[in-house]
């Protein structure tokens, strides 16, 4: 069964992450307690970088503090160049080599980027760049990633080499079970060398860090639960951790909206991490049951290919645990 790391990121949709146009209206905002640029740029459909720039913001943005005043793109106001693309695509970092049309060229993904960005960039599809690393179109990527980029025409085999040259290696994907399962078996020893809360002592963690964060203390009860069965030591197939089942990669997402890193082998820094996704959750949804949904699948999947089957089971199962509770 997938779990709640998997989901957290891709919830930005993808209006979201292009390029503001450059005839944009900008209007001023007050941070509050618990933005960040990120969720902040994804609120006004704009990028880190668009914002940080317009702010003349020290560190790219990197600390934001309460109180701030901040300018964003004012609702609606931004409008496309009269004969141009609604949408810019940003500039590699560096112009990609040129190569044979089968060779893979790697990408680094920057700030306010997306798959499918990328895929538009390289003009390759999205089914194919998604495939050829791995990922699902749910799967969040984030800064300093490195995304293989399938040269045109690409197909799945290498193409045949001389007689006499060397055996082509293997790829690199073929080792991602082993080194999943790598994961998985050092985050068990870990975790299980650890003191860890009971039941009720970690029901009582779930719900003053639920409160504290501004989250229905019952419904973090509910879907911890159902993730873990309020056990720290849980971890799940893909590794995601804890009590609240949170992979790294979300992890690295609830430390940004925490302001500090979140250790998730830490009952309290996990509890924590699924508190902060899910309030973040609630606050992009259009529902509660959309937001519950997104724990499972991912905002940006649930939006674009509504709840899969198993989906719908997780959300009326949370919904059946809340009202034992």
């Amino acid at each position: 069964m997938p779990f709640a790391a998997d989901v957290a990121a891709l919830v930005t949709p993808p209006h979201a992450m292009v390029a503001p146009a450059q005839q944009t209206a900008w209007t001023t905002i007050t941070v509050r307690s618990g933005d960040t640029l990120w969720a902040l740029a994804i609120k006004h459909r704009t990028t880190v970088a668009a914002i940080a720039t317009k702010n003349r913001l020290a560190r790219g943005g990197a600390v934001i503090h309460i109180g701030q005043k901040l300018l964003v793109p004012a609702p609606g106001a931004a409008k496309p160049a009269p004969g141009k693309p609604a949408t810019t695509p940003t500039k590699p970092t560096t112009t990609p080599p040129k190569k044979p049309a089968t060779a893979p060229r790697v990408h680094v993904v920057r700030s306010g980027e997306t798959m499918s960005g990328i895929a538009k960039r390289y003009k390759v599809s999205l089914s194919t760049l998604l495939a050829t690393n791995k990922l699902r179109a749910s799967n969040y990527i984030f800064v300093g990633q490195r995304i293989t980029i399938p040269g045109p025409g690409a197909v799945a085999k290498p193409a045949p080499k001389p007689a006499t040259a060397k055996p082509a290696p293997k790829p690199a994907t073929t080792k991602a079970p082993t080194t999943r399962a790598a994961a998985v078996a050092a985050s068990k020893a870990k975790l299980a060398a650890m003191t860890v809360p009971s039941r009720t002592e970690t029901a009582d963690l779930i719900r003053s860090t639920a409160t504290r964060h501004g989250v229905d203390p019952k419904l973090a009860l509910a879907i911890g639960w159902l993730e873990s069965g309020w056990n720290q030591r849980a971890v799940s197939y893909t590794n995601a951790v804890g009590v609240m089942q949170i992979m790294p990669i979300t992890g690295t997402w609830a430390s940004q909206l925490a302001g500090r890193k979140l250790d998730l082998y830490d009952v309290r820094d996990n509890i924590t991490a699924g508190a902060l996704v899910l309030r973040a959750l609630q606050n992009m949804a259009e529902s509660k049951d959309q937001a519950i949904a997104a724990y499972y699948q991912g905002l940006y999947s649930v939006r674009t290919r509504g709840l899969y089957t198993d989906t719908k089971a997780y959300v009326a199962n949370v919904k059946a645990i809340y009202g034992r509770l």
